[in-house]
């Protein structure tokens, strides 16, 4: 049994989008800096794919055979949209997700929660061990907590 002309549309889009879209789109090639930094593309990919066709009778339905099939008309299309979501930069011991869009506050604070807990420790940390109850300003990139 031979297969269906559709099947032969569907696997020709299908294959034309593996070729498009790879690990590679979604997650990009990483690029070093001279100071050692690593930096990362991260983007958003989303596809849409769709195939039809239909079989059309012939003016004799009675001559039908397995010779003398029906015609085929059909297509096929897809879609890729490739958005950047942002950069992954590794690098002076840290790792962190630069967001394309600058208005991303808490994405923000997702990142500096670490460092802030840190500083907060050692502060706690210095108070314990010096028996002082003193207390002092931690300055950061972004400004002062």
């Amino acid at each position: 049994m031979s297969d269906h002309p559709i099947e032969s549309l569907m696997k020709t889009a299908m294959e034309s989008i593996k070729e498009m879209v790879d690990v590679n789109t979604v997650v990009g090639d990483p690029v070093e800096t001279p100071d050692g930094t690593v930096i990362i593309p991260i983007s958003r990919v989303s596809c849409g794919f769709a195939a039809g066709g239909g079989e059309y009778d012939t003016q004799a339905p009675e001559n039908k055979t397995e010779l003398n099939k029906l015609p085929f008309g059909g297509g096929s299309g897809a879609g890729v949209s490739v958005q950047p979501m942002g950069f992954l930069v590794v690098g002076n011991n840290q790792i962190r997700l630069l967001p394309v869009d600058g208005n991303m506050v808490i994405d923000r604070l997702i990142d500096v929660a670490p460092q802030v807990l840190n500083q907060v420790q050692s502060l706690f940390g210095k108070n314990k061990n010096n028996g002082s109850t003193t207390t002092g300003t931690t300055t950061m990139a972004g400004g002062s907590i």
